[in-house]
């Protein structure tokens, strides 16, 4: 079998980022990238950053020394290219030799000099937050993947960021910046959106826990606790509240409609009622579970003046007045080094909170809880993530779901049940907690518990 990396390749102009990058790559330069967590996402980020000129990796974070070099073994480096670090000197060394550092710090690896922009592959809410601020106080830009710290302490990260000349951004590829891509070329137009959201992935049921799926999991090469994570519904909440947070949009009532609905019938579910749908308001964020959407996101825009309407209908998008605007895909973490590059580049967020959130991701009980109950994480058994207007959620003393994990139930919570300040007292002693009390405060409201 011929070697995908050195066989030849048609030559193409290249044109924007990839012109730019290539330009640096000219020079002798290129982006340096930190990347924290060499799991799935970050063996695809290692992958995805081989095939692309002017950008290089300046180290890989993972505890687990021996996941990063299995990570580049299946992005198609040699197995002696990994050098194992144990403090800044070494990696300076192994990276001048051409081979990719490899450490267990996260602090030394995302504060090194060589350094231009960190990737949170974590996806864990508290690593987020610790390494997120670190990075931002190391004077490094962030590209965010894990969107569970986003939606917790995202609006500082971004606040500090920006008072740094810094940029924090939620990476390209997943289905926020997806839907956002949309929502920026439809807004631009001046059309106003109605709803914009995803296809879920998998099916819906919100009882799933790992034991269910472990078998399912190991065939398709995931964490069975990120599976479920996907499968009960907590993914969707987070990220169409990411997307609320990023556009102004909100849930329409708590949790969402999630209707079953294809994707043609998505202009006409999700509009306003007195037009034949589900939706109370202008401007939501929701989902589908209809067949035929999934992977893709969409927006729903109003788009009423006779003329667009005449000129859409030539263009076989229908009579309107509501039109969806629809991309059929996402590449997750394939995307994420085009935000890095326009980060450094460009000195450009892909997609970041707005000052002041307009949703919160809480969560209802999986099960009963007893007090004394230890909480565990998303995607587990104690609880599954639920979308909530950030008034609403204040109003009702609801706790971020980011904040639960290793919390203890105080007063016994029924299964289905919204999980409050009132019923669980969370741990105070995270760099998690810190960062979103900080936030609490900056924005002048009740420190979150």
């Amino acid at each position: 079998m011929s070697d995908p990396y050195n066989s030849p390749r048609p030559l193409i102009a290249a044109t924007g980022l990839a012109n730019d990058l290539a330009r640096m790559a000219d020079a002798g330069r290129s982006v340096r990238v930190c990347i924290i967590g060499a799991g799935e996402m970050g063996t695809d980020l290692v992958t995805a950053i081989r095939q692309m000129r002017g950008m290089e990796i300046a180290n890989i974070v993972d505890r687990r020394l021996a996941s990063a070099p299995a990570a580049m073994e299946i992005a198609g480096y040699e197995k002696d290219h990994a050098a194992i670090c144990e403090n800044a000197a070494d990696v300076t060394t192994a990276f001048e030799a051409g081979r990719i550092p490899i450490v267990a710090d996260a602090h030394m690896g995302l504060s090194h000099d060589l350094v231009d922009v960190v990737i949170d592959a974590t996806g864990n809410p508290a690593a987020g937050a610790e390494y997120g601020l670190a990075t931002l106080e190391a004077g490094k830009h962030l590209v965010m993947m894990n969107v569970e710290a986003d939606v917790t302490v995202g609006a500082i990260l971004s606040h500090i960021a920006q008072e740094k000349g810094l940029i924090y951004t939620v990476g390209a590829g997943d289905e926020p910046s997806s839907v956002m891509e949309l929502y920026d070329f439809v807004t631009a137009l001046g059309y106003p959106v109605v709803a914009a959201g995803k296809g879920k992935n998998n099916a819906f049921k919100i009882d799933a826990v790992p034991d269910d799926y472990r078998e399912e999991a190991k065939r398709r090469n995931m964490n069975p606790r990120m599976l479920v994570e996907f499968v009960d519904g907590s993914k969707t909440m987070v990220e169409m509240s990411c997307v609320a947070n990023a556009t102004g949009l909100m849930p329409d009532k708590p949790g969402m409609h999630g209707p079953d609905c294809s994707m043609d019938q998505l202009c006409k579910t999700l509009i306003p009622k007195e037009h034949g749908g589900l939706l109370d308001h202008y401007g939501c964020v929701d989902f589908t579970v209809g067949k035929g959407v999934a992977p893709g996101i969409f927006v729903v825009a109003d788009m009423r003046h006779p003329r667009v309407r005449e000129r859409l209908n030539d263009l076989h998008l229908g009579p309107g007045p509501f039109y969806t605007f629809y991309r059929p895909y996402h590449l997750t973490s394939l995307e994420v080094p085009l935000s890095a590059a326009r980060a450094v580049l460009h000195g450009r967020a892909d997609m970041k909170p707005l000052p002041r959130p307009v949703a919160e991701v809480c969560a209802l009980a999986k099960k009963d809880l007893k007090a004394g109950d230890t909480l565990d994480f998303i995607g587990e058994t104690s609880y599954r993530s639920w979308a909530m207007r950030a008034d609403e959620a204040r109003a009702e003393r609801a706790l971020p779901v980011g904040l639960l994990d290793g919390g203890t139930v105080t007063r016994d919570i029924a299964k289905g049940a919204l999980i409050t300040r009132d019923a669980v007292d969370v741990r105070r002693d995270t760099p998690l907690y810190a960062l979103r009390k900080r936030q609490d405060e900056w924005l002048g409201y009740e420190a979150v518990a």
